[in-house]
């Protein structure tokens, strides 16, 4: 085991030390914590340093929070896997498939068209939508149809697997619906509290709070002069959604993870259908898996079929997120990153270190 930390620990030291790594990363056996390490900076400009329990922005990883919710209401009977969200919602002079229920949504195949379509060049992408659209403006779930509402499908309902954010903005307006609450203050009551997560919170980019990272995307001038990152207020959105941005540190998506599994917050029945794969999310088998996706939940299966890992990515400017569980080592590994793309190719890393010493 000294290895492994050793290994890591060095791993981390060098990410760092090429300016690859700003954040805090936790890996958990149970109660004990084998790795809860910082580097980089919360605030670049007053060097104030990533401490471990700073708290981070977590873009997609918080749809595991709207997913959980969505089967609360399910197992209370205020919904079901098969009720269709046109209907609940009200939205039948829309472009939403009809037919495209609840499963549709969760799993990522109910074909409608997504509030920000991640399948093309991105940066481009992205830059087109922030001009035409004022980020500032987006401050609630109701403030993403117009994105997507009126677009027509990209396939059939049930035909296929394809990222979507724009159906985890419905099922949140369904969690607000059904609960009488606001999505924020659902979450908050039902998942927060009840896995004691002391420091998560929805927090907007401009406001004042405890503990929390700034995010920083590499600056536009980089190559021009010594300003290497620059904030990311004018390049994500600045308030939270049911498709992703709570904020967190890595002791609260422990604690969710591990709350989770312990049918802290679904009955058994219910949280065995949140940590199974339900469709195939991708064909090639990238680095030699199956990829398979859930209930806002990414798997990834050996030859036998047996999940490696779970969990969920979260990217946006200025964030970079893993929270992912190994079932085998019973290790719960969390990368909080506050620059752009830092946690994708260290996760794979850490992966790699894992499965060498817990095969």
């Amino acid at each position: 085991m000294m290895t492994f930390k050793k290994n890591i620990t060095d791993l981390l030291t060098a990410k760092s030390d090429a300016d690859d790594f700003s954040g805090v990363v936790l890996i958990q056996r149970g109660e004990e914590k084998l790795i809860h390490v910082a580097h980089g900076y919360a605030n670049l400009a007053w060097e104030i340093l990533n401490q471990p329990d700073t708290r981070f922005r977590i873009a997609s990883v918080s749809k595991m929070f709207t997913a959980v919710a969505v089967l609360q209401l399910i197992e209370a009977g205020k919904l079901t896997l098969e009720t269709k969200l046109v209907s609940l919602l009200g939205l039948e002079k829309t472009k939403i498939p009809p037919e495209a229920t609840v499963q549709h949504m969760l799993t990522m195949t109910s074909g409608m068209a997504d509030w920000f379509d991640e399948s093309g060049n991105w940066e481009e992408d992205w830059a087109a939508l922030c001009r035409e659209h004022p980020l500032y403006l987006f401050r609630q779930n109701e403030d993403y149809l117009p994105l997507f509402t009126d677009v027509d499908p990209v396939a059939s309902p049930g035909e296929k697997h394809q990222y979507n954010g724009a159906g985890f903005i419905l099922l949140g307006l369904a969690i607000q619906k059904l609960t009488g609450l606001s999505y924020f203050d659902a979450i908050r009551s039902n998942i927060f509290e009840k896995a004691g997560m002391g420091d998560a919170d929805f927090i907007a980019l401009e406001e004042i709070a405890e503990r929390v990272a700034e995010g920083y995307v590499p600056a536009s001038n980089a190559d021009e002069g010594p300003a290497r990152w620059q904030r990311n207020i004018y390049s994500t959105t600045p308030a939270a959604a049911a498709d992703g941005g709570a904020t967190c540190s890595a002791d609260d998506l422990v604690r969710f993870s591990q709350a989770l599994r312990a049918g802290e917050l679904l009955s058994t029945a219910m949280t065995a259908e949140m940590l199974k794969p339900h469709v195939i999310q991708n064909e090639d088998r990238f680095r030699g898996y199956d990829w398979k996706y859930g209930y806002g939940n990414n798997f990834i299966l050996d030859d036998d079929e047996q999940i490696v890992r779970w969990g969920h990515t979260g990217e946006e400017d200025g964030v970079s997120c893993r929270l992912y569980y190994y079932p085998r080592g019973d290790l719960d590994v969390i990368i909080l990153g506050n620059q752009s793309w830092c946690a994708g190719k260290l996760g794979w890393e850490i992966h790699d270190l894992i499965l060498e010493k817990f095969k």
